[in-house]
């Protein structure tokens, strides 16, 4: 008998198959002497369409709102149906005893594996290969410690649960907004309340109003001190204010009221999770959160140089301090060899800072693996992005970064100017990498650094020039990449209730898996776009947050369903429980845009060009294609690429109505070839009269 090992993607089942010495090549599977090794193409199986339920939901009718399902089915995706039959047949061999799901080890990868053994009635036992590493070493310990499937029941309920919870709120509140305004208009539980949080933003800064506040720099000659209030606010608001001060102290004596040295230590900063690599590769690359997640996969696949990337933990776990000698030798390699080697062959000293299993539930932090590191092999990406994870693991494993800070407080005429500096002690980690600051983490009223020198309490410096600068108060920042992922991660300051804020913390909106594919999502569906690096909303956009009921857009309700969702993988909350709510608020969404009598959309990418069907303006959208032409009328649904296209090419494009399609076959003439499409679409329609 044998064992069905059922993989994600066709590459990680190649890797699998090879380690298990599956060598016999067959349209769907690879096959050896114990192992049947087989594979998914993402999701083969997914939740039913309406239309599925009941031919009335065919048509987008508002009546026909909300679509609750008792019970939600389960259907083959067309596209990839073909690999589906595939499993499917290999399940039923009699020569098949287990199945082993080797999917990813997340809420997502659970899923794919169980529908499928959900739609193909599988009955027989199945355990579940559950690693961190794509490396040999790993897919055999993996193997040689296989999994009981049923331990994993709990986090399958949590994938159902999210599944089904985008299906009825994102369907139905897309259908009853569409059918509402007649317009293209799409919401879901994740996606609006970010985009909610980008318009909210925008508001903001639309909104500001910049007052003039001035600084005091003096000039002691062999330091500088800036100006602090009592109450250690270094801007004046009242330029008079600023004037008076100037005047006093100029050309004055100081005293050095106060020396302050201390001591510092500054452990490494922790080791990456998802949300935290993305945002340090947007601040130093500018790269959008998919493209990092994209690179991460082929590190984690392709060369199997780092751990598994969809993970929200920052920690490992203590079982795994053994391995971490080989994971150094592994990358002594290059510009990592003279970092690496003052670790290797001495006890790695290891604090609950980065080794804490309470602090890891499915996966541990994203650090490289004991693969031997080939740079040769990495595109100038790869390389980038390794050396990210790379220098953050190793700076965990040296001493702190220690530092004497000095601070100098100099009075003159009852007025007091701060001078901070600081002295080097030991390097420490920051000998292998230095921290990344986005701008807006810093703040004004900061003292800035500067060499100092050791100054005693009581001497006198002449102020040799002062400087009365004139600023402006700045709006908030708009949101980017980095700044976005923070904010989905933690959208606390956007949630009024301060109990529910309380236990938001480690929630937030999606999950490091999910919160990239949001973003594009949003830039796809015209919602926000890109300025540079800055996110910002579009009048569409702008106008569906007005739309949507208060409820969705808010974070709090999206940040409870995680935290839910988070119980339900953890067996402390109950997926019933959990689509009950779901199915209610639901109905609540739904009937909150039907009565709503008073909001209006207005499209602002309506082009000059007239449907050829129906003589409505069309708009401009976004296409997988590129832009299209779209007829506003959901009615008549014509589309067109923006560029019109040659009759030769139209008549085979899959873009083309099947109405527009039939009426070309029929009524056109084989010389209409090279006429405009709207021309040969009216010319259709006339001889069809």
């Amino acid at each position: 008998m044998k064992k069905l090992v059922l993989a994600e993607k066709p590459s990680v089942a190649r890797e699998i198959a090879r380690v298990l010495k599956c060598t016999h090549k067959n349209k769907g599977f690879i096959e050896g002497p114990d192992y049947v090794v087989t594979w998914a193409l993402g999701h083969l199986v997914t939740l039913a369409e309406p239309e599925d339920y009941h031919d009335k939901y065919k048509e987008w009718r508002l009546e026909d709102l909300p679509m609750i399902p008792g019970r939600m089915k389960l259907k083959v995706i067309r596209q990839t149906s073909h690999q589906y039959q595939t499993v499917k047949k290999l399940m039923k061999r009699n020569d098949i005893s287990e199945l082993v799901i080797a999917t990813d080890a997340g809420r997502e990868g659970e899923l794919v594996a169980r529908w499928i053994m959900v739609l193909a009635d599988w009955k027989k036992p199945f355990s579940r290969l559950w690693i961190s590493s794509q490396t040999d070493a790993a897919i055999r310990e993996g193997f040689a410690h296989l999994k009981p499937g049923k331990d994993y029941n709990k986090l399958y309920d949590a994938a159902v649960a999210r599944a089904e919870a985008d299906w009825l709120v994102g369907l139905n509140v897309t259908r009853a907004l569409t059918c509402k305004f007649n317009a293209q208009l799409n919401a879901g539980r994740v996606q609006t309340p970010t985009l909610s949080m980008i318009v909210q933003r925008e508001e903001e800064i639309n909104n500001f109003r910049p007052v003039d506040y001035w600084t005091i720099r003096a000039d002691f000659g062999s330091f500088f001190g800036d100006w602090r209030d009592s109450s250690g606010q270094s801007r004046i608001f009242n330029l008079a204010q600023g004037e008076e001060i100037l005047a006093r102290i100029q050309n004055q004596t100081g005293t050095i009221k106060e020396v302050k040295t201390e001591k510092k230590s500054e452990p490494a900063p922790l080791a990456y999770d998802l949300t935290e690599l993305q945002r340090d590769a947007n601040r130093r690359f500018g790269w959008a959160a998919q493209k990092t997640l994209s690179v991460l996969q082929n590190l984690y696949e392709q060369h199997k140089l780092v751990s598994y990337p969809r993970t929200d933990s920052r920690y490992i776990t203590s079982d795994m301090a053994p391995t971490l000698p080989a994971r150094l030798k592994g990358m002594a390699a290059g510009s990592y060899l003279s970092l690496v080697q003052p670790l290797l062959g001495k006890t790695l000293s290891l604090t609950k800072r980065f080794v804490d299993n309470s602090k890891v539930t499915d996966h541990h932090a994203i650090i490289p693996t004991e693969q031997p590191l080939n740079l040769a092999a990495l595109s100038h990406d790869e390389k980038n992005l390794y050396d990210l994870i790379a220098k953050r693991f190793i700076s965990l494993l040296y001493p702190p970064y220690r530092y004497e800070q000095i601070t100098l407080v100099t009075e003159v005429k009852g007025e007091k100017f701060y001078a901070k500096g600081r002295r080097v002690i030991d390097q420490g980690w920051r000998a292998v990498s230095a921290p990344s600051k986005e701008k807006d983490e810093v703040s004004d009223d900061q003292v800035p650094e500067q060499s100092l020198d050791l100054f005693k309490k009581g001497e006198t410096k002449q102020v040799k020039k002062v400087l009365l600068k004139r600023a402006k108060t700045k709006p908030p920042a708009r949101y980017n990449e980095a700044t976005l992922l923070t904010a989905m991660e933690n959208p606390g300051k956007f949630i009024e209730d301060e109990e529910l804020r309380e236990t938001m913390k480690g929630s937030g909106l999606g999950t490091p898996a999910t919160r990239a594919e949001i973003i594009e999502k949003l830039l796809h569906t015209s919602y926000i776009e890109r300025h540079g690096k800055e996110l910002v909303p579009t009048s569409k956009g702008k106008q569906l947050i007005k739309l949507v009921a208060p409820d969705l857009r808010s974070p709090e309700l999206t940040a409870k369903w995680e935290q839910q969702l988070s119980d339900i993988a953890q067996g402390k909350g109950k997926k019933e429980a959990f689509i009950s709510d779901i199915q209610a608020n639901t109905e609540h969404l739904v009937k909150e845009i039907a009565n709503d009598e008073e909001s209006v959309y207005k499209a602002d990418n309506i082009s000059k060009t007239k449907c050829p069907m129906c003589g409505k303006y069309m708009l401009l959208v976004n296409g997988k294609r590129g832009r299209m032409l779209s007829c506003p009328d959901r009615g008549c649904g014509y589309r067109q690429q923006e560029k019109q296209e040659e009759f030769g090419n139209f008549r085979s494009s899959k873009k083309a109505s099947m109405v527009n399609q039939k009426l070309i076959n029929t009524y056109s003439d084989k010389e209409d070839v090279g006429t405009s499409l709207g021309d040969l679409l009216k010319k259709a329609m006339a001889k069809k009269k």
